[in-house]
């Protein structure tokens, strides 16, 4: 299936940490940390928003960045079987390089 985003959507597939310890090195089972992911790759772009005048505001990421985003802005969905979120650019807070 193939999604294309609407107006200043993106579509991300969250990035999960593999690492099992904890920072003060503590190993920790699969079930510790199931937290929400809040790092993700960008594989669709929406168009960009309309301004008041009508005017396309181009997009500030695109398709393979590696980004940060808030932790309860962007919404799941699952396509064959898949996870990824749905956010608006502004859920958005870097693109790390």
């Amino acid at each position: 299936m193939n999604i294309k985003p609407l107006s200043d959507r993106v579509l991300i597939e969250p990035l999960e940490e593999k690492e099992g310890k904890s920072k003060g090195g503590v190993y920790l089972p699969d079930t510790a940390n199931k937290e929400r992911p809040e790092q993700g790759k960008i594989v669709a772009v929406g168009p960009g928003r309309l301004d008041d005048d009508g005017k396309r505001v181009p997009m500030n990421v695109k398709v393979g960045d590696i980004v940060l985003f808030t932790k309860y802005g962007p919404n799941e969905i699952k396509v064959d079987e898949k996870e990824y979120l749905i956010a608006k650019e502004e859920d958005i807070l870097a693109i790390l390089e």
